[in-house]
């Protein structure tokens, strides 16, 4: 049985010019995609505009701690962190794993161990649910690829809404609290922050619903959530 990991989109965020080359040698030999980013600011747009697999980011950054980088992704996505840091001490260790990395590595670290975290690390954080595709009319979303298409033409999400749709998705047939869909795309300080919800289902109706006055898959369920009907 082979152990070959799929190919794979990855973002380096990481200002050594060093570090990213080496980095995008290793990845490429394993048959993956690699971008790269100098900077958490930079990181931060490639994550929302690119929607990679996964990221390796480093703590020290020149603009953004990686730490306030890890913050701020957290408040919208759920892409798969591995740290890669000289800083090894274990308060950083926990620090880092607390704002929401997924794994962390100190450099200097070996191809394949990083490689292995890797693997793991995508096992770990993706749900079944996660690794296919979902159809609901003649919309198509493909978890596996990040690509949302309607009667075979692709649709531009932005991060946010691509990632409202995705916790529907998971959730199909069921309603979603306007607090756990706050909590969970917002973040736990934007609980009470319903107007939010109103603007981006409005959005994801327009683009996904044949009629958006009159929506078949995107319903509200009033005074309690959303509810997203698959047949």
């Amino acid at each position: 049985m082979s152990t070959e990991a799929p190919s794979l989109e990855i973002l380096v965020v990481d200002d050594e010019v060093q570090i990213r080359r080496l980095l995008r040698v290793m990845l490429e030999a394993a048959g993956h995609k690699v971008r790269e980013a100098d900077s958490g600011q930079v990181g931060l747009n490639e994550v929302a505009f690119r929607r990679p697999d996964a990221v390796i980011l480093d703590l020290g950054l020149p603009d953004l701690s990686g730490l306030e980088v890890l913050k701020r992704l957290r408040e919208w996505s759920n892409v798969p962190v591995l740290i890669l840091s000289v800083r090894g001490a274990e308060g950083d260790k926990i620090a880092a794993l607390d704002a929401g990395a997924d794994d962390y590595l100190t450099k200097p670290f070996g191809s394949g161990e990083l490689l292995a975290r890797l693997r793991v690390l995508l096992r770990r954080t993706q749900t079944p649910e996660e690794t296919g595709a979902v159809k609901f009319g003649p919309v198509e979303v493909d978890f596996a690829r990040r690509v949302v298409t309607k009667g075979g033409a692709e649709v531009r999400l932005t991060a946010k809404e691509y990632a409202l749709l995705r916790l529907l998705l998971v959730h199909r047939d069921k309603v979603v609290t306007h607090r756990q869909v706050l909590r969970e795309v917002w973040g736990p300080k934007a609980e009470d922050q319903t107007h939010y919800l109103r603007v981006y289902m409005a959005r994801l109706r327009q683009k996904l619903e044949d009629d958006p006055n009159q929506p078949r898959h995107l319903q509200t369920e009033s005074g309690i959530g959303y509810r997203l009907v698959s047949g």
